[in-house]
Parts: structure tokens; C-alpha cells; sequence
């Protein structure tokens, strides 16, 4: 058996739903990461991921005035080793490209939101 257990992550969440943001939780509260953090927008995402410091942030495409891709944009230009995994019901192949070329670390359709757990593991 190990000697050290390792610690869960810290976590922000950024989704305009808050349903979605509540079964995101959910789902990586279930394996000991913790919530640091919800933003419904992208400012919000810039703003907390800049107070809060999250080991990862898990981040919505689609949201209004700032969306996911230009506040991942902001966030890595201000911490190029941030890790961001997208979780999104866009396009996967189509915006999976866009995401991996800011710099995400993956991308995930919403419908099978548990195989972010294997990414933030890796992440």
C-alpha cells in the first residue's frame, strides 16, 4: 500500500447552466476533488481562476458575451500552465481541434461528463 494519498484537485467550474454546473460538481466531487469555484461567464471564469488558483478548470464553449474559448485564451496568456478541459454538447471533432490548439488539456461532450475523471487525474 502507498504511503502518501493523493490529494484530489482543486476545481473551478465555469458554466452558464446552472444545472450543468451542479452535475459537473457532482461528478467530480464523487471522486475527492474539490470545488473551488463556479463562474456562470467568461469574465467570471478570468476573474476567479486569477483569485482562486485552481489546479484545473473545467469550461463551458458556449456562453454570453465571453465564451469558454476566449476566457481559456485569457487565462493561459496569464498562466501558460494552466489546465483546461472543456466540457461542451458543440461539435466534439470540429471544436475538440480548437480547444487543443489554445491549449486545453480536453475536451468532453456533456453527455458523458464522467470521462472528465480520467483528465483530471492526468491534468
Amino acid at each position: 500500500m502507498e504511503k502518501g494519498i493523493q490529494m484530489g484537485k482543486r476545481v473551478l467550474i465555469v458554466d452558464d447552466s446552472s444545472i450543468m454546473r451542479k452535475m459537473i460538481r457532482k461528478t467530480i466531487e464523487s471522486e475527492n476533488h474539490t470545488i473551488v469555484g463556479e463562474a456562470k461567464s467568461g469574465d467570471e471564469a478570468v476573474a476567479l481562476y486569477a483569485a482562486l488558483k485552481p489546479d484545473l478548470v473545467t469550461m463551458d464553449v458556449t456562453m454570453r458575451e465571453v465564451d469558454g474559448f476566449a476566457a481559456a485564451r485569457a487565462i493561459l496568456s496569464g498562466d501558460p500552465n494552466a489546465r483546461i478541459i472543456f466540457l461542451s454538447n458543440l461539435d466534439e471533432e470540429k471544436y475538440s481541434r480548437t480547444a487543443m490548439a489554445i491549449g486545453a488539456k480536453g475536451y468532453v461532450n456533456k453527455h458523458r461528463s464522467r470521462e472528465i475523471l480520467p483528465l483530471i487525474e492526468d491534468a
